[in-house]
């Protein structure tokens, strides 16, 4: 088969890369346009290394896109992380069509934070589909769906680097084996049944110390690594990464006790025992900030 890449970054090249081992016929790779003094994209230094056609369209919603993709003659695209908008002349090009990954069961947590929110949510489980995109946000037919769970203590770079990406990566290589075959399902979603979540940023993943632990204990482990639950402290915005469930009972937002290694922040209800956070010098031990911001019993993050 002509297969077309449309991806980025490590899953878009953990993609190729097992694409090229089974000495698939890839006709081109394309990925997001380079950034000024970011690094090369590794899913285009892989193609590239590997002699591979690379095209990089600022947008696909011109008709010098939808030309180039007509011009692979291709039998299928494999999307392997796609952010910009694909509009349907351009899905449809390949004779085959275009299959996606999306890190959730959809139609549940349609949107660009699927891996976050159910974290946040004290969900317990999550998984991954592959699905036939259209131009709606995550709405198109099913081909694959995958489970796992999501542990008590799991944080975002948990679920995703040693799930997720992995899964994602099978199921891309599964679901080209059955488009092959011709027998890759279309099985609409039912949208009613679903949920749409924006990004999960900054304000999502700010600390309201009225919240129970457990709600605020479940938005540190979804904003780990990337974007970091936050608070303030003296007016400086500090990041909250390893922490743990604790008892103790206090004002919210005051540090009920500090140690040599940790200090307790008190919630609304429970509190959180803080090992690690990020502040101007980057992440650094609980104790390196005690030390540094001379943090004390009493204190108050707000």
């Amino acid at each position: 088969m002509r297969i077309v890449v449309h991806g980025q970054q490590a899953f878009g090249k953990a993609v190729l890369e097992r694409l090229l081992a089974q000495n698939e016929n890839i006709v081109a790779v394309c990925t997001a346009p380079d950034k000024e003094g970011r690094p090369v994209d590794p899913l285009k230094e892989l193609a590239l290394e590997n002699g591979l056609p690379v095209h990089q369209p600022a947008s696909w919603k011109t008709p010098e896109a939808l030309e180039l993709m007509q011009s692979f003659d291709a039998d299928i695209c494999m999307m392997a992380y796609v952010l910009l908008f694909v509009p349907q002349p351009v899905l449809d090009a390949p004779r085959l069509g275009s299959f996606q990954y999306h890190p959730s069961v959809l139609p549940m947590h349609r949107g660009p934070s699927s891996i976050n929110w159910p974290i946040a949510m004290g969900a317990e489980k999550t998984g991954l589909t592959i699905f036939w995109p259209d131009e709606g946000l995550d709405e198109g037919p099913v081909l694959m769906q995958k489970h796992c769970d999501i542990g008590p203590d799991e944080t975002l770079g948990d679920v995703y680097f040693n799930k997720l990406f992995p899964m994602g990566v099978d199921a891309m290589l599964e679901s080209l084996e059955l488009v092959k075959q011709g027998t890759a399902p279309r099985m609409a979603q039912n949208l009613d049944d679903g949920s749409y979540e924006s990004w999960f940023g900054k304000n999502e993943a700010r600390i309201d110390w009225q919240q129970p632990a457990d709600k605020i204990y479940n938005v540190v482990r979804a904003a780990n690594p990337q974007p970091g639950a936050w608070s303030q402290y003296n007016g400086d915005v500090i990041k909250f990464f390893d922490v743990e469930k604790t008892s103790d009972a206090g004002t919210p937002g005051q540090v009920v006790s500090v140690s040599d290694d940790a200090f307790v922040v008190a919630c609304g209800s429970g509190s959180l025992k803080v090992k690690r956070v990020r502040a101007d010098a980057g992440k650094i031990s609980a104790s390196e900030f005690i030390t540094a911001r001379g943090l004390s019993s009493g204190d108050q993050f707000h």
